[in-house]
C-alpha cells in the first residue's frame, strides 16, 4: 500500500464520546477505543493510518473516561498536533451532539470524520483522501443489511441520495463504515446545519448523518466509495470483537 508521505492540510476528527455498553464486560474499566484488536489498540491503529496519510491534525471528542483517551495520545503519539473537546453530555446525546463540539476547532477546514469504534486498512483511508469527489462517504456492498447499519441509497452517478438506519434495505446499495471526508466548503454548512438540528432537544439522539441527509435534500453533493473488499469492521458487540480479531490477527 502506498503511503502519502506530505502532509496535507485536511484535518481528522474522531469521535470517541461514548460508553459503548454492548461490548461490556470488555471494556469495564476503558474506553472502547482503547480495546487491543491484533495487538494494537483501536485508536492507535487508526492514528497510526491518519498520519500515515499525511494529516498531522486530530480533533478528538471525547466524553466517557476521557482522561484515558488523552493520557493515551499525548504518550503514544507526543508529536501528533491533537486537540480535545469534552461532550459533557455524552450519556444522553449522540454522535451528532459530538461532531458538533467540534466546529470551533475545525472551523471551515476540509477534514476525515472517524467513529472510534472501526479497525480498517489504511488502503481505506488512502483511497478516500485520493477520490476525486470532496464529499465521501466510505460505502461496503458486500455486507448484510438488517436495521441497525446506516444504510445508503445512490444514483446511476454514485451521488448519495440517502442515508440512515431507517432506508429499507432492499433499496440500499451498501453501508456506510462511519468514515467520511468533507470540503471546507461542506464544513462550514455541516456545523451550521448541526447547531440548528442541537437548538431542539428532541435531535440530541440524532446520528450525525441526520445532518448529512439535510444537506442532501439542499443539494449539497456528497457521493459514494466504494470499499467492499478491503477490511474493516465496527465493534460494537462481543461477537463484533471476535470477528476484528479474527480479521486483523497478525
Amino acid at each position: 500500500m502506498k503511503i502519502i508521505e506530505q502532509k496535507i492540510k485536511m484535518k481528522a476528527i474522531i469521535l470517541a464520546a461514548g460508553v459503548g455498553s454492548r461490548i461490556r464486560p470488555l471494556i469495564n474499566n476503558s474506553p472502547k477505543s482503547l480495546l487491543k484488536v491484533g495487538g494494537n489498540t483501536i485508536l492507535e491503529m487508526m492514528i497510526s493510518h491518519i498520519q500515515d496519510c499525511g494529516i498531522s491534525e486530530v480533533v478528538f471528542v471525547l466524553g466517557y473516561l476521557q482522561k484515558q483517551i488523552k493520557d493515551f495520545v499525548k504518550t503514544r503519539f507526543p508529536d501528533l498536533n491533537s486537540h480535545f473537546v469534552t461532550n459533557d453530555k455524552y450519556a444522553e446525546t449522540n454522535t451528532g451532539f459530538s461532531l458538533m463540539l467540534a466546529k470551533d476547532l475545525i472551523k471551515d477546514s476540509a477534514f476525515v470524520k472517524f467513529d472510534a469504534d472501526v479497525v480498517f486498512d489504511k488502503e481505506i483511508l488512502e483511497n478516500l483522501i485520493e477520490c476525486e469527489h470532496e464529499n465521501c462517504l466510505c460505502i461496503d456492498k458486500n455486507i448484510n443489511l438488517d436495521a441497525e447499519e446506516i444504510k445508503v441509497i445512490i444514483d446511476g452517478k454514485n451521488r448519495v441520495l440517502n442515508a440512515s438506519k431507517t432506508v429499507n434495505p432492499k433499496d440500499a446499495v451498501g453501508e456506510s463504515i462511519g468514515i467520511e471526508k468533507i470540503n471546507s466548503e461542506t464544513a462550514s454548512l455541516l456545523f451550521a446545519e448541526l447547531k440548528i438540528m442541537m437548538k431542539d432537544r428532541q435531535n440530541h439522539q440524532e446520528y450525525y448523518e441526520g445532518a448529512y441527509e439535510r444537506l442532501i435534500k439542499k443539494n449539497i453533493p456528497f457521493y459514494a466509495l466504494d470499499i467492499s473488499g478491503l477490511k474493516w469492521t465496527e465493534i460494537d458487540t462481543k461477537e463484533d470483537f471476535v470477528t476484528a480479531e479474527n480479521m486483523f490477527k497478525k
